[in-house]
């Protein structure tokens, strides 16, 4: 498996490619901006791009969708709850501001526990509600990318529309820090002074 962790936009938002190498299959989780970095990390592997995934609908995760699938025809895939933020005109000025435009519509939406393959790969919907209602993690044995649920020095604003600290703080014990320690931590934004954690170390901070 490859994983490519993608720094994007003045908003330091984390965009992830993440590749089959048997089949040549990937998906890019919340490409943001900065199309011609994250193409060079594709064209560095050989991917062929057919999936996006956003872990939540604000802007700043979501302003690089309607690039990303006109160049790759790749299909959209985001939580059945954050509709109506992809869909707002709020979403679609924002958007423009950091150099994108508003998103098309998913090609499907997702709810917990679901999966979705990458070639070989399988990654698991956990919906981690808290920084937004529909706000998800990706879950693949040793690795979890967790959006803005979960960063490696903190956690999402709960003060915004559709925010609970008392979910997000639910959202990280009992469905974050109950993977396995050694997991990965591959977090939304660059808040903090490392880019990665693991389960492990997050416990020291949660538990």
């Amino acid at each position: 498996m490859i994983i490519e962790q993608i720094l994007v936009t003045n908003m330091a938002v984390f965009c992830y490619l993440v590749g089959d190498e048997t089949t040549g299959e990937a998906a890019l989780i919340d490409p943001a901006g900065d199309f011609d970095i994250i193409f060079e990390k594709v064209r560095k592997h050989s991917l062929t791009v057919n999936k996006v995934i956003n872990t939540h609908g604000h802007f700043d995760h979501t302003s690089g969708n309607d690039y990303i699938i006109k160049k790759t025809g790749a299909q959209l895939l985001i939580h059945e709850t954050e509709l109506r933020k992809l869909d707002s005109i709020t979403n679609r000025l924002m958007s423009r501001m950091v150099g994108g435009k508003g998103s098309p519509r998913p090609f499907m939406t997702l709810h917990d526990k679901d999966i979705i393959t990458i070639g070989t790969i399988t990654l698991k919907v956990i919906h981690t509600p808290g920084h937004t209602e529909g706000c998800i993690c990706l879950y693949t044995p040793g690795h979890v990318f967790t959006g803005d649920t979960l960063f490696t020095e903190g956690m999402g604003r709960t003060d915004l529309p559709g925010g609970s600290h008392r979910e997000i703080m639910h959202s990280i014990k009992q469905k974050i820090l109950t993977l396995p320690d050694n997991t990965v931590v591959w977090p939304g934004h660059h808040y903090g002074r490392f880019p990665k954690s693991t389960v492990k170390e997050q416990k020291g901070f949660y538990l």
